[in-house]
């Protein structure tokens, strides 16, 4: 069922969602919050986009020109309702395309920062899939992997423009090793955990095309209180 949600707190926006498929996750609030966007900022895009909570929080950021991909018809259909609802049409642009072909569309050295929320599961003999095939192509690298994610990034990216990603912590080895071999050096890396004294579920990093050597790690975020309640920082995130 396709509903209007409000977007977190920020003021006067509003996400469309459909409850049979997905919402926006707190991934997509960590990753608005962690990438670095400054005053010569003046183009973004974000990969795999989905019902764009990136775009319209880095929106809130940034008034920079925001590109936001989306491979599924029915969930871009999601994100391009969600920009104009909010007005934000001469802001953000949404693209139904699969980010492979990215490159026969834009030059090469074309934008500042690249966000994205990418599949997190590898597809193998073990692999279980949801029946729902929206869900499938959204966690599982059915269409997309690291290795397409960064070489595209490598291609698309200005000299020592960034890219950000959210993912998982089992994956940072293979995160690092890829980000390399397409020539963008690992500059800050965040550990998010659910709780304090907990594993960590998910981790933020960010890498500079033909960056110099130097990796920042930032400071743990720990997102609830032993009662389950966010933390500071996070509410902050919200606001």
């Amino acid at each position: 069922m396709e509903i209007i949600n409000r977007l977190l707190n920020y003021k006067d926006l509003n996400i469309v969602q459909n409850t049979d498929w997905f919402n926006f996750s707190l991934d997509s609030v960590l990753l608005s919050n962690f990438v670095s966007i400054n005053k010569t900022t003046k183009n973004i895009m974000d990969f795999c986009t989905g019902n764009a909570p990136i775009p319209l929080i880095l929106s809130t950021k940034t008034n920079s020109n925001i590109i936001g991909v989306e491979l599924q018809k029915e969930v871009y259909e999601l994100a391009k309702k969600s920009v104009e609802i909010n007005n934000l049409q001469n802001r953000i642009q949404i693209l139904n395309m699969n980010i492979k072909d990215l490159p026969k569309y834009y030059e090469t050295d074309t934008f500042d920062v690249i966000t994205c929320n990418p599949p997190f599961f590898k597809v193998n003999s073990d692999s279980k899939f949801n029946k729902n095939d929206i869900k499938t192509v959204a966690r599982h690298e059915i269409e997309l992997n690291l290795g397409d994610i960064f070489s595209i990034a490598r291609k698309l990216l200005k000299n020592n423009g960034v890219i950000s990603i959210v993912h998982r912590p089992d994956r940072l080895i293979e995160i690092i090793e890829t980000m390399r071999k397409n020539n963008i050096e690992p500059k800050k890396v965040r550990f998010v955990y659910p709780k304090i004294h907990s594993d960590c579920n998910i981790i933020l990093i960010e890498g500079s095309k033909n960056g110099n050597p130097g990796l920042k790690i930032l400071p743990p975020l720990y997102v609830h209180d032993n009662d389950g309640k966010y933390l500071e920082e996070i509410e902050e995130m919200f606001k």
